[in-house]
């Protein structure tokens, strides 16, 4: 949600010492799973809230994701990070709990504390908004031997 890796890491040591704080109050496993999660997402949306600013870095500069598959395209993949990015807090939560915590929707209107309903709104406007993202950029494709680019 950060975008930056440090950002990422600074987040995750308050987590963490929040859960330090608050370790008396977990009770089980799924507990503190769900505990984790909402106190980072939210966490992460008092910060995006706070430091609202949005950096423009050269694209040699882009964030590095350590667990990215090395024959994923570098490119797209920026884009979609860029896309996301760019989506307001709490769309942006919606849709990181959705497509890369694969969480229900369900979990995700409880966890952020939203109604269903805000949850879907948010996902079916944010998949708008990075499907019209790619839409715009062009793409060139060549043909198989014949140099002609689409």
């Amino acid at each position: 949600m950060l975008s930056h890796r440090h950002e990422a890491e600074d987040l995750a040591q308050e987590v963490f010492l929040q859960l330090h704080r608050n370790l008396g109050l977990i009770e089980s496993d799924m507990h503190l799973l769900f505990w984790l999660r909402r106190v980072t997402t939210n966490l992460a949306i008092d910060r995006l809230r706070r430091d609202h600013k949005h950096e423009i870095l050269p694209l040699d500069d882009g964030p590095d994701i350590a667990d990215e598959p090395r024959e994923s395209d570098p490119l797209l993949q920026r884009r979609l990070r860029a896309l996301v990015a760019a989506l307001p807090a709490d769309a942006r939560a919606v849709v990181i709990l959705r497509y890369q915590e694969d969480m229900d929707p369900t979990d995700i209107a409880e966890n952020l504390e939203m109604s269903i309903n805000t949850v879907k709104s948010h996902l079916r406007r944010s998949m708008a908004v990075l499907r019209e993202g790619f839409a715009d950029a062009p793409i060139a494709v060549t043909g198989a031997g014949s140099g002609d680019t689409v």
